[in-house]
């Protein structure tokens, strides 16, 4: 049996040791036999997803496939509204159903979708059907912005991803920049299962669409992608949206969780109640930084819609703390680590990796249309560094072969072994040069 208690390791904010000060309403002690538990046990698939990443070229309808499958709009600023497109990362739940009914109900119409807090064995909507659905899949989608000055943004997203949905709008050429940008930076996240949804098939002639369907398959042969399934849809006018759903139940395989551990969780999103590590960072007279911790309890546990009395790995997840709001807001958390005090690694100021460069540049329109050749790192260069979701400068320090050493800006809390990317900025934004990149030597 495991018990999951809030704790002033978990979800932290004051550097008060006294437990006076912490608030006295807290999520109660409940007991869990996580022996018991799996992804698909009633009481987890009900209340938590996993993670089901959106990436692909801007405009080519990520934001609103989304919409589609969970009726949930994840174009949520102003700013966003205004220029119609994705900026921060979007997040939406939804719940994947199958009907009972095999024989009134063919495939794929007997997989609904609707938004995570439906009930767990609505009726069959289905004309002529009264049958029950049974919930198959729960899935936390992370919407990456597709606009190329956004590169940074949508590695952030990738760090959480489970598998991937990849959009390809049928009425541009295939690929497009950020298309074979995204596709790369999925790769290099180790994600086994794309789906690849060609989308706006309701602008085509039946003929183009075929072509065009080809050329997918040509971009994507030798990559992780080459045996995805490619499904034609329209995001806009919800056609086809049955079939995504069968392919995400019976293409995504769930992901295997570890329910003993001790927690930890990375931050994506900040708003207003969180924990923190590094924590809140400080400089001294001689330009050392120094991190300072902070530590609260748990006050309430959501997956969007969902109370949550307990949480397991896996999709998206809101922590309420009392963590002082104006340490929270404005995404100032992203990159920092949760977990039990004590269980957390290192924080880190220097690290040295194992890289691998890329052959092409990605993600950037050349006008002969050749893809530039990925120069070697140089001694104090200057790159953008993403370990989990934390997104900083770096300087390289030494390069020797396939090893360098790179000081970064900003501390990071993570572990040996954490996939890192490495960005170059190639007129005036960051691209894309290092991929299948682990450090497993660190200096703190």
């Amino acid at each position: 049996m495991s018990r999951h208690r809030p704790s002033r390791s978990e979800y932290s904010d004051s550097s008060s040791d006294n437990e006076d000060d912490y608030p006295s309403e807290i999520t109660p002690t409940i007991e869990v036999d996580t022996s018991s538990l799996t992804p698909l046990s009633a009481q987890v698939i009900s209340k938590q997803p996993f993670c089901l990443g959106n990436i692909g070229h801007v405009a080519h309808g990520k934001s609103t496939i989304v919409k589609a499958i969970s009726s949930v709009s994840t174009v949520r600023f102003q700013h966003e509204r205004v220029r119609a497109i994705t900026i921060k990362l979007g997040y939406a739940n939804a719940k994947i159903y199958k009907c009972e009914n095999e024989v009134g109900c063919p495939r794929p119409g007997c997989y609904r979708s609707y938004r995570s807090d439906k009930e767990d064995s609505p009726r069959c909507e289905r004309s002529g059907c009264n049958s029950r659905m049974k919930l198959v899949r729960h899935v936390s989608f992370v919407d990456c912005p597709g606009h190329n000055i956004l590169m940074a943004t949508m590695l952030t997203g990738a760090a959480v991803m489970d598998a991937a949905l990849l959009l390809i709008a049928g009425n541009e050429p295939c690929p497009q920049p950020q298309t074979s940008e995204h596709l790369a930076a999925v790769e290099i996240m180790e994600l086994d299962h794309i789906i690849i949804l060609q989308n706006k098939v309701d602008l085509m002639e039946k003929a183009q669409a075929l072509a065009h369907q080809e050329s997918i398959s040509a971009f994507v042969k030798g990559t992780v992608a080459e045996s995805a399934p490619i499904v034609p849809v329209s995001a806009q006018l919800k056609h086809n949206i049955d079939a995504v759903n069968e392919y995400i139940v019976t293409r995504i395989p769930i992901p295997m969780r570890d329910f003993v551990s001790a927690p930890r969780l990375i931050i994506i999103r900040s708003f207003d109640h969180i924990e923190i590590r590094p924590g809140v960072m400080t400089k001294d007279s001689t330009g050392r930084t120094h991190c300072k911790p902070l530590f609260s309890r748990i006050v309430s546990l959501h997956a969007e819609a969902n109370t949550l009395q307990f949480a397991v790995p896996g999709g998206l997840i809101s922590v309420g703390t009392s963590i002082d709001p104006t340490l929270c807001i404005a995404d100032r958390l992203i990159g920092q680590v949760l977990g039990s005090v004590g269980t957390l690694p290192q924080i880190y100021t220097e690290l040295e990796i194992s890289l691998f460069l890329l052959q092409r540049l990605l993600g950037v329109k050349i006008a002969d249309q050749k893809q530039a050749k990925v120069t070697k790192l140089r001694q104090t260069e200057l790159l953008l560094v993403n370990i989990g979701s934390a997104c900083t400068g770096g300087r390289v320090l030494s390069v020797n072969a396939n090893l360098a050493r790179i000081q970064l800006t900003s501390p990071a809390c993570t572990k040996i072994g954490e996939k890192v990317t490495l960005s170059r900025r190639i007129e005036k934004h960051w691209r894309l040069v290092v991929g299948r990149t682990k450090f497993f030597a660190l200096d703190s």
